[in-house]
């Protein structure tokens, strides 16, 4: 798509919070790690990655609503970023704006404090999965990963260079970095800035490399990270390991790692919110009479009273045996729907007492009023299939 209003689906007059709200929404159904690496979703995350980047910004937006793409990237459609627009940059800008702040409570749904981390020179950010069970969310968990890390070349102390010389500034761009380029187009001259060609960036460059790292001034090294995972967290949450990724070239920063939620699938449960939802069998006799019946937990199992007269398709709450909120740590309930067995294979004992039961019983009702429960587990069941 061409507009970056369309793109997003929002209107030319929406405020920032409405692009910011439609962004999250359709970034997080196209993301690529919630795709399986789809071209088509990676295309369609860049997308939106480069839309909102525009229009969250007023000078960008304001350029691009009197001169279209052409405003903020050049003649040649290039986007927000001169030189290209690719995956990396679209995940920098989800995790920079959703993917937490520096501190634990902002790691999960607070808003970030800082701007973008892109610093000159530092280490590129790792991204990993982490894959969890329903019990490491009720518990919280300490996983470890092991990763292939850039460390800082012991050969040369990190310099980059063999000898004592070390790294001379760039003469390209004069140890700036950057590179002025004047494009023209229908709408005038454009000036932009580019990343120098012959030092990348750092504004140095490394005459006499060291033959350990080649002049880079790290080296690829397996490394163990741990990752403390609090109670709570859903497959929409991301932890991000401040300065515990790749050291960056010759000397730089060190980077982050962002850690992807997996929260696996439980075939024992649905999942909405805190609470759980589950199924438990019963006779028609335990429908009947009621009875203690045991039903499955996270971390094991417990019993609960089924009430006498129980039609199926009925629930049970269970309090507080569901998941903790990420928040308030407050456990959810468990939600127990009830499905009620008719026997098929009968002895001739059952059949004996089935007959003599089908005497003395009264006519069914022409319909079951829906209880209490059966509409709890309605909306409920509703709510979490919807969207």
């Amino acid at each position: 798509m061409s507009d970056y209003y369309e793109t997003l689906g929002v209107a030319r007059d929406a405020d920032p919070e409405q692009i910011k709200k439609a962004y999250r929404k359709l970034a997080m159904e196209y993301h690529p790690d919630r795709n399986g690496g789809s071209p088509e979703a990676e295309a369609r995350f860049k997308e939106l990655s480069e839309a909102y980047e525009v229009l969250k910004d007023p000078q960008r937006r304001a350029a691009f609503d009197r001169f279209g793409k052409a405003g903020v990237g050049g003649a040649g459609g290039a986007g927000p970023f001169q030189g290209g627009f690719d995956l990396h940059d679209a995940i920098d800008i989800f995790m920079r704006d959703f993917g937490g702040g520096g501190g634990f409570e902002d790691l999960f749904g607070g808003q970030r404090r800082g701007g973008a981390r892109r610093r000159s020179g530092g280490g590129e950010t790792l991204r990993v999965r982490l894959p969890l069970t329903l019990r490491d969310v009720l518990h919280g968990a300490k996983k470890k990963i092991r990763l292939a890390l850039f460390e800082s070349c012991e050969t040369c102390d990190g310099s980059g260079s063999a000898d004592q010389s070390g790294a001379e500034v760039c003469s390209t761009c004069g140890g700036r970095g950057e590179e002025r380029v004047a494009q023209r187009s229908v709408f005038g001259q454009f000036v932009s800035v580019t990343t120098c060609r012959s030092c990348g960036g750092e504004g140095r460059v490394v005459r006499n490399p060291c033959p350990t790292c080649h002049g880079e001034g790290r080296v690829r090294s397996e490394s163990e990270v741990e990752v403390e995972v609090p109670p709570g967290v859903t497959s929409e949450n991301f932890i991000t390991l401040r300065g515990r990724g790749n050291a960056g070239p010759r000397g730089g920063a060190r980077g982050d790692i962002a850690v992807l939620l997996e929260v696996e699938d439980d075939p024992r449960f649905l999942r909405e919110g805190s609470h759980l939802l589950t199924e438990v069998v019963i006779t028609t006799a335990q429908a009947a009479l009621g009875a203690e019946v045991e039903i499955p937990t996270v971390d094991g199992s417990t019993t609960t009273r089924v009430p006498a007269g129980t039609q199926g398709g009925g629930a049970v709450r269970v309090k507080g045996r569901g998941l903790p909120d990420l928040n308030t740590g407050a456990r959810g309930d468990l939600i127990v729907r009830v499905r009620v067995w008719t026997p098929t294979d009968l002895s001739s004992e059952q059949r004996d007492l089935y007959e003599r039961l089908l005497e003395v019983e009264g006519p069914a009702p022409a319909r079951v009023e829906e209880d209490e429960g059966r509409g709890l587990w309605s909306r409920i069941r509703e709510a979490f299939t919807s969207g």
